[in-house]
């Protein structure tokens, strides 16, 4: 039975139109005479969605009870006994009821789809698991319902459903999505339009992303080998030089000119291992290709022009750019270089871009060193091989095959200079050829135990021997030596690249590193040493391992970093080749110290800056806010106290009104400057404790008028871990601003809400709003936007309800209210052991 097909509307975000999408194609589809049913769509009372599913068979929903309510689910079983073409199913990532057939709905689908029945489903870009951490960073909601990716990559087909952000959210605002009652949180929450736009390119990128993979297949399966320039991709060309990174950059901007460009960066390495190319420069050109959005790759090829060229069109690349060619202008006489051999074999369909740069005619350099040390017990039993081993070989042939023929002994003794070589190197091989010609001529070749020779044949045959001995050992000498030097530039190339990549960006300690030191060399310990003076002591800046030096004399490695520093490792002495990487190891080691030390003083310097700053405007805040309401009291305590005037008693209640209000406000500002002191200093030290909203959030509207602000707070909310106290405090502060702000007759709306493992209190006024680039100042404190009049505060009041919610757990910020004005959203954690449950906010929706 052949496997049914799958199609999946995907959606950028909810209320695009998924299921409508699913809907309309279900109409056409019938009305093509294709048998199609409906075996779960989820209409969430949306009018025009409920009028699509008219005309359309729907197969009875299966009803399960779960914790004494009975809920509906889709019934799998029916569906396999009605066996229609097409089946339509909703909500792919939707999680089933416990006591379901399956415990996800996409295991349902695949069950349809193993019996031969095509499904037409719908998900969301959300609900896709490996985009989980990243829809939680962009909207603060973690998605609990999740299908994997593997199954919608899966589908034969994809088809994205997108709006853009303003006409989703005006679909929102006119209630085609959800109720009236949801929709201001909605719109001020999940439907942000920054969360709208970055779902939308999350969606677009995805299915590019497919889209790439199925054109890949498909060249793969035809074997296209011509490049299709369906997007812009850009090889760049590196040979390690220096001139690198000048090429990476301009390949980056040549891919900004286009939408959907990459930079894709390759080096290209010999097969035999060896190289000219600076692993240190290509790990700090592979970390600026990374950092710029590209890719690094490194391909094996010996013909350098057909395996970039190859690989370009592997990767269905439009453009490769190359430096001009650093060699020397008399060396073009050997041929053209790589840049003219790509340009020439190109073809019409790959653009070559030759870029100049300033290391343009100046060589390549110097090649890699040849020697390479073997180690002694190679070398011994190279020398014995090729001394010894010549002379038994003699005794062997003389005394147990004496008519081997000349031709098979030179052949013998061949096979032990080549011996030789593989283990000890040119000297032993040669000393082999040397000693094996005086044994084949004194025992082998007539007249024998004389070094003459009769036959000039002979002579010949000797000397083939010895010039083909000395050139196989040559050769093979130096394949040994090379092969040997390439293990380990290979390993410096790993060493260095990971200096770069890591210490580099500052993402290592400086123990870290130097426990790393201690690992590659594999000493005891190893310590970071330095002094202010000649004559001053040294003095441990970092170590690791056992024992430490002290002093650099106590070391058994000592690399000098500058004139007041040194590097001390412990365990054994290491040969003079690995002091190149030591050195390397150590300068990173002295960069990350001073890069520690200043991240300290910075520190430091802005704790200090933001104290000055605070004392500075305390100061003015004294001077002039405080003095205010003190000027009008003691103003007013005069006028009672003066003898000249006879006050009646309305002007009297007017004077103490005066008093009292100015002492409401001095207590006010007092209290708000203690508590900024209290949050400075760290000394707030919140008692965490389960609290209902219901019981705090009333309490702190007793500083505002009684007609100024509407509460809406739900008694069946979850209760949250906080400080009665803090919180009541903070809600007070933003209440408060929200109502000064708010115009005449118009009240302050205090709400709340559950929201995953959170709860949201959102403070709502009609006021003139705050521009975004002044959002998160205003909490700051001595701030006050716009023109509120001095003397109203001293800009602490949000300052302090920040500090406040921070320190029991949770959040504050600010958004525009829908209409004009502006929210304040306060979010506060859960008790832990009473989660709610999934709620009917946007953020859970599937469709």
């Amino acid at each position: 039975m052949a496997r049914g097909k799958l199609r999946i509307y995907l959606g950028a975000a909810p209320g695009v139109g998924k299921t409508y999408a699913m809907l309309s194609e279900a109409h056409r589809r019938i009305e093509r005479g294709t048998d199609c049913v409906v075996a779960f769509v989820e209409h969430h009372h949306r009018p025009r969605t409920e009028v699509m599913l008219h005309g359309l068979e729907q197969i009875p929903r299966k009803e399960l009870e779960y914790r004494d309510s009975v809920f509906s689910e889709m019934d799998v079983d029916a569906v396999l006994a009605r066996r229609p073409q097409v089946a339509l199913v909703d909500e792919l990532a939707h999680t089933n009821i416990p006591g379901s057939r399956n415990t996800k709905r996409w295991q349902d689908v695949e069950e349809l789809l193993a019996a031969g029945i095509d499904v037409i489903s719908t998900v969301n870009i959300q609900h896709l698991e490996s985009l989980g951490d990243v829809v939680e960073s962009i909207t603060g909601v973690r998605q609990r319902e999740t299908v994997p990716d593997e199954v919608v990559r899966r589908a034969d087909q994809i088809e994205l459903v997108d709006m853009s952000p303003e006409a989703l959210r005006r679909r929102m605002a006119h209630g085609n999505i959800y109720k009236s009652d949801k929709v201001d949180a909605a719109l001020s929450n999940y439907f942000r339009p920054g969360n709208l736009t970055a779902l939308r390119e999350l969606a677009l990128l995805w299915v590019a992303d497919r889209v790439d993979a199925y054109l890949t297949e498909y060249r793969s399966e035809h074997q296209v080998s011509t490049i299709w320039g369906s997007r812009e991709r850009i090889v760049v060309g590196l040979t390690g030089g220096p001139e690198g990174r000048t090429l990476i950059r301009r390949a980056v901007r040549l891919a900004e000119k286009g939408a959907g460009g990459e930079v894709l960066a390759v080096y290209i390495s010999r097969s035999d291992g060896l190289t000219s190319a600076s692993p240190k420069e290509l790990a700090v050109q592979r970390t600026l290709v990374e950092d710029l959005g590209g890719t690094f790759h490194q391909v094996v090829g010996d013909d350098i022009p057909v395996a970039l060229l190859d690989f370009a069109r592997a990767v269905n690349a439009t453009q490769i750019v190359l430096g001009v060619s650093r060699r020397r202008s008399w060396q073009n006489i050997f041929g053209p270089g790589v840049g003219a051999t790509v340009a020439r074999d190109s073809g019409p369909d790959l653009d070559v871009h030759l870029i100049t740069h300033d290391e343009v005619g100046k060589g390549r350099g110097l090649p890699a060193a040849r020697g390479a040390r073997l180690g002694r017990s190679r070398v011994i039993w190279g020398w014995l091989a090729g001394v010894l081993g010549p002379v038994l070989l003699t005794w062997l042939l003389a005394g147990a095959a004496p008519d081997v023929g000349l031709a098979n002994d030179m052949l013998l003794f061949l096979t032990l200079t080549v011996a030789a070589a593989l283990l000890g190197g040119l000297a032993p091989a040669l000393a082999s050829a040397i000693v094996g010609s005086l044994l084949l001529n004194w025992f082998f070749t007539p007249p024998v135990h004389t070094l003459t020779i009769a036959d000039p044949k002979n002579i010949v045959a000797i000397a083939i021997f010895v010039g083909v001995a000395v050139s196989v050992a040559s050769v093979v000498d130096l394949a040994a030596r090379r092969t040997h030097l390439a293990a380990r530039l290979r390993a410096e190339s790993e060493i260095l690249s990971y200096l770069a990549g890591n210490v580099l960006r500052g993402e290592t300690s400086l123990e870290a590193l130097l426990e790393r030191v201690r690992e590659t060399f594999g000493m005891e310990s190893v310590a970071l040493l330095e002094r202010t003076g000649e004559t001053a002591p040294w003095t441990c800046a970092g170590s690791v391992g056992s024992r430490p030096a002290e002093h650099p004399e106590e070391a058994d490695v000592d690399v000098p970093v500058g004139d007041h520093m040194a590097l001390s490792l412990r365990g054994r002495v290491l040969p003079a080749s690995d002091r190149r990487v030591l050195a390397a190891f150590a300068a990173q080691a002295a960069v990350v110290l001073d890069r520690q030390r200043l991240q300290r003083e910075a520190d430091r310097a802005k704790e200090l800056a933001e104290g000055n700053r605070i004392r500075t405007a305390l100061l003015a805040a004294v001077s002039h806010d405080l003095r205010t309401p003190l000027a009008g009291i003691k103003a007013a305590v005069s006028s009672l106290r003066s003898d000249d005037v006879e006050w009646s008693e309305e002007d009297q209640t007017e004077l103490l009104q005066a008093i009292e209000e100015g002492a409401d406000r001095l207590d006010l500002l007092v209290g708000n400057l203690l508590d900024m002191s209290r949050l400075q200093t760290g000394t707030v030290t919140p008692i965490i404790r389960e609290t209902d909203l219901d019981e705090v959030v009333p309490m702190a509207l007793d500083g505002v008028p009684e007609d100024s602000v509407e509460l809406d707070i739900p008694e069946t909310l979850p209760m949250v871990d906080v400080d009665r106290g803090l919180l009541e405090r903070a809600v007070a502060n933003v209440v408060e601003n929200a109502v000064k702000y708010s115009p005449p007759g118009e009240k302050v709306l205090v709400s709340a809400s559950a929201i995953a493992d959170r709860v949201e209190v959102r403070v709502v006024d009609r006021g003139p709003g705050v521009p975004d680039e002044a959002k998160d100042r205003i909490f700051e404190p001595f701030q006050r936007y716009g023109d509120s009049p001095r003397g109203a505060g001293v800009g602490l009041g949000l300052a302090v309800a920040r500090g406040f919610t921070e320190a029991v757990g949770g959040t504050i910020h600010a958004e525009d209210t829908p209409g004009g004005g502006l929210t304040m959203v306060l979010a506060l954690p859960t008790a832990p052991e009473r989660l709610p449950q999934q709620t009917e906010l946007p953020a859970a929706t599937t469709s």
